[in-house]
Parts: C-alpha cells; structure tokens; sequence
C-alpha cells in the first residue's frame, strides 16, 4: 500500500528500508493499524504520484510508512516540490538518521519544501537508544539524530521530537528538556 489516510491526512509509504530495528515498530506488529504496509517493491514516482490523486483534499500529506522515507531522499524532494505547488501542507515522520545514510547535511535541500519534521528520539542516551532501536550505526546514531534535529531547526517551519511511551516518565521528561533546549516541538506518542 503506497498511500493510507489517517483522519483528514494523506500518508505516503515509500519504502521498507530503515537502519532500525526498534523494539515497538509497528511494521512488526501490521494487526495495529488495521492494513498491510509492507512493500512488495519500492513505487516509481509515477506510481507514487498516481497514487497521491488529489492532495489538495487532505489537511498535510505525510511521508511516513514502514520504512524511513528519507531512505529515498530524491523521490520526498520530488514530490514534495509537487505538492507545494498546489499549495499542499507536508510533514515528514524520521528516525533523525538521514545525514548518516546519506554521509552528508542533507537538511538544506528539504527547505521550502517540507513545512514540518516530526523526529523519532525515544531515549534519553545512546545507551538506551541502542537497547529499544538497534541502530545500523550503533551509538553514533543517536548524536547523529540530535545534530539533524539541530539542523532542522535552522530552515524547517516546524520541528518536534518525539518518543515512544514504551519509556519511563523520568526518561520522557529528559528527552523533553532535549527539545526545550533546542528550541523544538515535543510529542509523546502512545505505543499501541
């Protein structure tokens, strides 16, 4: 499934690929949502915009599925270029890690094209964040999460962090103070 709705929201599932493993995914456990949004082969652009229809319809569209989207860096700034021109909200859900995939700043090419960033911290320390996510990268993930974070703050209109309340009260208050201290949105998301 290439596109779901969730309320008045269009959300787009590009990929599979993510350099996690965390403990609560939900593509672990697909009876949650309701629907299958495992990927039996990454859309084309044509299929991903065939599949879009009318964008305009929808509060924001939302790059967000099983996968981490920013895994296809070049199709989110594609269609996103798209979706500003008819004047449509974007949001974009990520684990933070796309500097790291990428070996590069790559927040610099979402400007005036992503108008929101929601990034999944969900520990208060690399220690913790290797145990609930099993990063690809280790530890280094986790810095490489709060330096994109930073970096968003710098050119994207609106920037949240959020964890997972599969952690306890103490550490959700430290990840908190996290985005307090850079100036960010908070959010704590209800594991299903």
């Amino acid at each position: 499934m290439i596109t779901y709705e969730i309320n008045d929201a269009l959300y787009i599932n590009l990929t599979n690929r993510c350099a996690n493993n965390c403990s609560f995914c939900v593509r672990n456990h697909p009876e949650v949502m309701g629907f299958d949004l495992w990927l039996r082969k990454e859309p084309s652009i044509e299929e991903i915009m065939a599949d879009i229809e009318n964008p305009e319809l929808y509060s924001e569209v939302v790059f967000c599925g099983y996968g981490e989207p920013l895994e296809r860096l070049r199709e989110v700034i594609e269609i996103c270029r798209y979706l500003k021109q008819k004047g449509v909200r974007t949001r974009v859900n990520t684990n933070g890690q796309a500097n790291l995939i990428w070996k590069k700043n790559i927040v610099p090419e979402l400007e005036g094209l992503v108008d929101s960033i929601s990034i999944s911290l969900n520990a208060k320390n690399a220690e913790d964040y290797v145990k609930l996510c099993s990063p690809d990268n280790g530890e280094a993930a986790y810095e490489a999460i709060l330096d994109f974070a930073k970096e968003c703050m710098k050119c994207i209109p609106e920037v949240c962090i959020t964890v997972v309340d599969v952690i306890s009260a103490h550490d959700i208050e430290i990840c908190r103070s996290m985005a307090d201290s850079i100036g960010a949105n908070f959010r704590v998301r209800h594991y299903c």
